[in-house]
């Protein structure tokens, strides 16, 4: 019989592995042993985790949330310990960022951050929405925007300009618009917004004044990759930091619209949970974050 802890660390190795029995053979146990410890397990939480076929391995809905807790736990236990032996920071370290954001600022920067901390394994989630750092396992996001969530700690990395664009060949559709008033007759890629499940408005700076306009909408998605192409593809006007547009830009796939009235900078900034002692590695991963995004032109 295993203890409480192994069958926790038994529980996340069978969901990584997909195996009971590979992932008996991982922690040197009989798989019939592993086997008994889950039943176990089961038994006492008075709910199955695991659905089992011949071929198959997969978490229930409750399975999925208590593995989530499971590594969450088990993250923290070895860096509570890795701290007391004085070791350096270790094991995996789960980031969540926006993909366009960590490919451009991120990757380039990486091998330094490995080669200083090589004991560290980086799990790069590549999102938009803003996600449960508890439930889902993740140790630190990167946003742009300002959540809501109260029980996030930030961090801020910054303020990125940002810009109105479009396609020349929308742009030769539907002309170009020389005030915000002219936008009458126009239309926009709408970007889904995860709090009210409606297209986000345009913002435009007047002087003082923030200006909010809602166009009508052909397409409207919850990815900024996605309305970066659908911009792209002359689907409408679009709205995002400079960075993400600024190749198009020099190429001449994209056109700056209204440029004397900008949309307000948005903020970027870690998070992470509050009611979570700060781990070495993510603590060495946010000073890491803070000189890239320091020395960044956004």
């Amino acid at each position: 019989m295993i203890d409480r802890l192994e069958t926790l660390k038994l529980f996340v190795r069978i969901l990584e592995r997909g195996s009971f029995t590979k992932a008996a053979a991982d922690l040197n146990i009989p798989r019939s042993t592993a086997s008994e410890a889950i039943q176990r397990l089961e038994r006492d939480l008075g709910s199955r985790l695991l659905e089992r076929t011949t071929r198959h391995i997969a978490p229930t809905p409750d399975g999925d949330a208590y593995y989530r807790r499971c590594v969450s736990i088990l993250a923290d236990l070895e860096e509570a310990e890795g701290a007391l032996r004085g070791h350096e920071p270790s094991g995996l370290l789960r980031i969540d960022a926006p993909g366009t954001l960590t490919r451009k600022f991120l990757l380039p920067h990486l091998p330094e951050f490995l080669t200083r901390y090589p004991k560290l394994t980086l799990q790069l989630g590549q999102t938009e929405r803003l996600v449960d750092l508890v439930r889902e396992g993740v140790d630190c996001v990167i946003r742009a925007g300002d959540p809501e969530d109260s029980s996030m700690i930030s961090r801020r990395l910054g303020s990125m300009d940002e810009i109105t664009c479009a396609s020349p060949d929308y742009l030769a559709a539907f002309g170009v618009p020389r005030s915000v008033a002219d936008l009458e007759g126009h239309k926009m890629v709408g970007f889904l917004s995860s709090r009210t499940g409606s297209a986000m408005p345009l913002e435009f700076r007047t002087g003082k004044q923030l200006e909010t306009v809602t166009l009508p909408t052909t397409v409207i998605a919850n990815d900024a990759d996605t309305v970066h192409q659908l911009a792209l593809d002359g689907f409408g006007l679009a709205q995002a930091p400079m960075y993400r547009f600024s190749e198009d830009l020099k190429s001449g796939r994209l056109v700056e619209v209204l440029p004397k009235a900008p949309p307000p900078p948005i903020s970027l900034a870690a998070y992470y949970p509050q009611n979570r002692q700060l781990s070495p590695r993510v603590r060495v991963f946010l000073d890491w974050v803070v000189s890239i995004f320091d020395e960044a032109v956004f």
